[in-house]
């Protein structure tokens, strides 16, 4: 599925819809350059969890923010582990459950580590405010029905 978005809130408000399609034991990989808006997406689909999105910022020093949601809800950041770090050492593991949703900002750094079968999110910029957004992982019919 392909979309654009023309400001972050409507990024935001994309994230929203593909946060309400989200079950337990769901991953979401989101890939885009810095800037993109992988983290604006983010606190659209926490907004659907119940979390502010005000409360949402880029675990880029932290990498694994969790939050107190039901279902919990993790948002990892792996853009350091370009440098030679290991997914192992940061309990990514730990996160990534049947309990559980977890969203992955840069994911190519692990991407032959972590599950094939996720949701895949791809953020590309496209003049200003515009994204060009797309979306595997989710029917088509079940978007629409939102």
């Amino acid at each position: 599925m392909r979309l654009v978005s023309r400001s972050p809130d409507e990024t935001e408000g994309i994230g929203l819809k593909i946060g309400r399609t989200l079950a337990p034991g769901m991953l979401v990989k989101l890939y885009g350059d810095l800037g993109a808006g992988k983290t604006t997406m983010v606190r659209g689909i926490a907004a659907a969890f119940g979390i502010r999105p005000e409360d949402v910022i880029s675990p880029s020093f932290t990498m694994i923010t969790e939050y107190d949601s039901m279902p919990k809800l993790y948002h990892i950041d792996l853009y350091r582990l370009a440098d030679g770090g290991d997914i192992e050492d940061i309990g990514i593991w730990d996160c990534i459950r049947r309990d559980s949703v977890t969203l992955i900002e840069w994911p190519e750094h692990a991407d032959n580590e972590l599950p094939a079968d996720a949701v895949s999110i791809r953020i590309g910029h496209a003049g200003d405010d515009e994204r060009h957004i797309e979306i595997e992982g989710i029917d088509e019919k079940d978007w629409h029905n939102l």
